[in-house]
């Protein structure tokens, strides 16, 4: 693993973080650009990172085909490579892109999230947890089902006892706050 490796990686972040200024197709095109230059080297130590990071920014810009693309591509390294650190995340992701590609039609988004959940679960990774639990309740306010929804988000929020500052958190205040007025 080498400089430019890192330097890779970097880029994604940037990318990202172009994206998050308000300047998508720029920070869509870094990482794309960075992610497609990491998969024909064969450099996949935290590709599916990066890859989730590209349907994110996708999501974001409503690039909702382009998202699910690096989806597919995130979930086919996972299962060839075994790598799953970020698989809840991706799986959340895919729910939140097949939601945007058919909102009428929820239910694949749902199966999604709610593996996301499990796989969180199994890995213990409750700041992953959390993210997708505020999908699934975003999900289930917009299905009139709210008390579900406030229910089984309070139960993942209450576990925090730091952090409250921090994007997610924040997030899901916002909609524990908004579910219960």
């Amino acid at each position: 693993m080498g400089f430019l490796y890192v330097l890779r990686h970097a880029r994604v972040v940037k990318g990202w973080a172009l994206t998050e200024l308000g300047r998508a197709e720029e920070g869509i095109g870094q990482i794309r650009e960075e992610t497609d230059a990491l998969s024909a080297n064969r450099e996949e130590l935290w590709l599916t990172l990066s890859l989730a990071t590209l349907a994110d920014a996708c999501l974001r810009a409503g690039r909702i085909e382009h998202g699910l693309k690096a989806i597919g591509d995130a979930l086919d390294l996972v299962r060839r490579s075994g790598e799953c650190f970020w698989e809840a995340e991706i799986d959340r992701l895919r729910g939140e892109l097949l939601l945007g590609q058919s909102p009428s039609d929820p239910a694949l988004a749902r199966a999604s999230v709610e593996h996301a959940i499990k796989k969180a679960r199994q890995q213990g990774a409750k700041s992953l947890e959390l993210r997708a639990t505020t999908s699934l309740a975003r999900m289930l306010k917009s299905t009139d089902r709210r008390d579900e929804a406030r229910a089984m988000l309070a139960e993942i929020y209450n576990w925090f006892t730091e952090g409250f500052d921090t994007a997610d958190l924040k997030g899901a205040k916002a909609l524990l706050d908004e579910l219960s007025g």
